[in-house]
């Protein structure tokens, strides 16, 4: 029983990632990140709008008392206390200054012009005037009771960032990828599961059963997916039972007829009876061997030399006068199902027998370190759109109708299905020196006769 896993074809927008993991980890990236620039941004305008708060306070409380204290110091002990009166965004100057009395542009100091004039009152008239607009930098104008000018120079700005900011967020950047990763790896790796069991789910029943845990959702998945191997292994086995049943049944009124055209006379007629029946009982054979093909999993997997193995396989057909040559060897040792392998190159060795007269059969590694084992002919080959086809139950080309073949269209469907039974994987393709048809198996390195 072939099992087909077709690619999803609803409609999904092109800028969306292809995979579940990529698209979880887009969503919950961008709303984790977007959550924390939302509430970065309020948190930092509440911020600056306490810091302005502060600074208009600071200022307005501040200038009072400096010049104050200054109108009441005498003129040559005022010097001295200009650095303590200092402060990060104003000082106090004593002469005319440097603006050019432009009007004031920013609201920042509009406002702190504003808050000082109210504060000092009608005693100390003021007039401002800017003195750099970028950064910005105005400077307010009085006199003290003694006549003596006194500027204070502002330039307004809100407390700077700490040093440190940047690194708490580049911290919580990586924590939220860390957190979405984490979640993202939690909802996957059952679905990651349950596609694993999915490939390499038996038709027979010897699938692995996946342990039913987790969620909720996911032990039901999992309970779900579990069921459906036991229903798919009863109908694998109910379908055996019947075929075998058949066959039971059809080989007795068979050979009856067999017997009964035996005992007639010498005629064209009951040689072409004769034909029909022995095609009817291979048909029967095949039928059963396609059903028990499901099963090729329930044999023990051995350790096998491959060289031995297939020259023990060519010799076999050299001995009842089939062409079959091993022609490039491979030293191997895999671990593997040796009845299944033998049925599948013996189907596939059958198939070049019966077109070409003649197979070749090779061994070798591929880049990733799979043994390839090739089954070469070079007989009239498949049209490439028929290739995936031929694999099907009882499907056969134009050319394999011919009765000489004996073909049921059932020997490369057992081969197929036993090679997936024992981990492996067929593949037909025709040459690329278009000589004929190449059969390829291949067994995984690492594992290949994995139930």
């Amino acid at each position: 029983m072939n099992v087909s896993l077709q690619p999803p074809t609803a409609y999904s927008p092109r800028w969306l990632p292809r995979t579940v993991a990529a698209r979880l980890y887009l969503i919950l990236f961008s709303g984790l990140l977007l959550a924390h620039g939302l509430s970065f941004g309020l948190l930092f305008y509440e911020r600056y709008e306490a810091a302005t708060t502060m600074l208009m306070t600071n200022i307005q409380q501040d200038v009072v008392v400096a010049v104050n204290m200054l109108d009441h110091l005498p003129p040559p002990d005022r010097p001295q206390w200009l650095p303590l009166l200092r402060r990060r965004t104003f000082r106090y100057l004593l002469g005319p200054g440097h603006s050019n009395h432009r009007q004031l542009i920013g609201r920042t100091a509009r406002d702190m012009s504003q808050r000082i004039a109210v504060a000092l009152g009608p005693r100390y008239p003021i007039s401002v005037g800017t003195v750099t607009t970028e950064p910005e930098r105005f400077e307010v104008h009085m006199q003290l009771s003694d006549g003596s000018p006194l500027t204070i120079d502002v330039q307004p700005s809100v407390m700077p960032l700490a040093k440190w900011l940047p690194y708490v967020l580049i911290s919580q950047l990586v924590l939220l990828l860390v957190c979405t990763w984490v979640a993202v790896r939690l909802a996957i790796r059952p679905l990651e599961g349950l596609a694993d069991a999915a490939k390499a789910l038996d038709p027979g029943g010897g699938g692995k059963r996946l342990h039913e845990g987790g969620p909720a959702e996911v032990a039901n998945a999992i309970a779900a997916f579990n069921a459906m191997q036991d229903r798919i292994a009863a109908y694998t086995h109910d379908r055996l039972r019947i075929l075998a049943a058949i066959s039971h049944d059809l080989q007795t009124p068979i050979t009856r007829m067999h017997l009964r055209l035996e005992a007639m006379g010498e005629s064209p007629e009951r040689d072409r009876m004769l034909d029909d029946l022995g095609q009817m009982q291979h048909l029967v054979r095949e039928g059963i061997a396609y059903a028990r093909s499901a099963h090729g999993a329930e044999e023990p997997p051995l350790r096998v030399d491959l060289n031995a193995f297939l020259e023990s396989l060519a010799y076999d057909y050299v001995d009842i006068g089939k062409q079959v040559a091993f022609t490039h060897h491979q030293a191997a040792i895999i671990t593997t199902r040796p009845q299944a392998l033998r049925r599948v190159l013996s189907n596939l060795l059958d198939n070049a027998i019966n077109y070409a007269g003649a197979a070749d059969l090779a061994v070798g590694v591929d880049d990733v370190g799979d043994v390839l084992i090739r089954v070469l002919d070079r007989g009239p080959g498949i049209p490439e759109a028929e290739l995936a086809q031929v694999m099907e139950p009882f499907y056969r080309i134009e050319t394999s109708r011919n009765r000489n073949t004996g073909g049921t269209g059932l020997g490369l469907a057992i081969a197929q299905q036993l090679t997936e039974s024992i981990g492996a994987k067929l593949q037909l393709r025709n040459r690329t020196d278009g000589t004929g048809l190449e059969a390829i198996v291949y067994l995984r390195a690492d594992h290949p006769a994995d139930g």
